[in-house]
């Protein structure tokens, strides 16, 4: 069973899950955004949820740090079974900075809605009634977002936690053609902070990345204007920003 837990430093969430958990969770996530030519103005946030999914081969790879977590067989169990196991099982840990995963929650919100209606135009998902209440990936993603609610509720206050509940939740925001740039920026503003800061702007990241305040218009405004310039998707428009490579962070 995936959990998530926040980081020492207080700089984002772990995510922690055996092999089959991030195995589940990486198949999940690639077939909730869709294959390459659906959802165009998703593609910018496409990345960003690719981003992740390398990260988690890469740890069922090897390329990660483990925690051996209790599975709850003891001694006595053991011999009543007449069996040799271990008392913990090895656990993955992917590490995601705060503004990070608080856009991906926010964003899977849309793949979830996009891939439930792409399911439900083909006769036989509208003659099984329930198919997408039932569907394994929604259930995963699902679960994966459960996952990361519980622990901003185990981190922040409860008034912090309902409030950025509300923000990344009200009215289902849609997030088409979102100017993922904007997200980096956040990121390294939040390195940038000390641990105490961090934790008392995890709630301003939420707000700053679902309302879309006009240092976010400043921010799209610039990058569309990159883009027509150098005549690209605005997807191949890097930012060049002062923070951390990914893992040198001090999490």
């Amino acid at each position: 069973m995936i959990f998530a837990k926040n980081t020492p430093n207080n700089t984002g969430v772990a995510i922690y899950g055996d092999f089959m958990d991030f195995t589940g969770l990486y198949a999940a996530l690639h077939n909730i955004i869709g294959k390459d030519e659906e959802f165009p103005s998703y593609d910018g946030i496409k990345d960003r949820i690719l981003a992740i999914c390398y990260e988690l081969r890469h740890a069922m790879e090897g390329d990660s740090e483990i925690e051996f977590v209790d599975n709850g067989v003891r001694k006595e169990q053991k011999i009543r079974m007449s069996v040799l196991a271990p008392e913990k099982n090895v656990y993955l840990r992917l590490n995601v900075l705060w503004p990070e995963m608080l856009f991906l929650i926010m964003a899977l919100n849309d793949f979830v809605r996009l891939y439930a209606t792409k399911r439900a135009r083909s006769r036989y998902d509208i003659m099984m009634d329930g198919q997408n209440v039932w569907d394994e990936t929604i259930a995963c993603v699902r679960l994966f977002q459960a996952t990361v609610a519980k622990c901003i509720r185990e981190t922040v206050s409860e008034a912090s936690f309902r409030r950025i509940m509300n923000l990344l939740n009200k009215d289902y925001l849609w997030l088409e053609r979102y100017t993922v740039h904007y997200v980096d920026l956040l990121n390294a503003r939040f390195v940038a902070m000390d641990k105490a800061k961090r934790l008392k702007n995890i709630s301003l990241m939420a707000k700053r990345l679902s309302e879309r305040g006009e240092e976010y218009e400043q921010v799209r405004y610039e990058v569309g204007l990159m883009a027509k310039k150098h005549n690209v998707p605005e997807r191949d428009i890097r930012v060049s920003l002062d923070y951390s490579d990914y893992h040198d962070i001090e999490w």
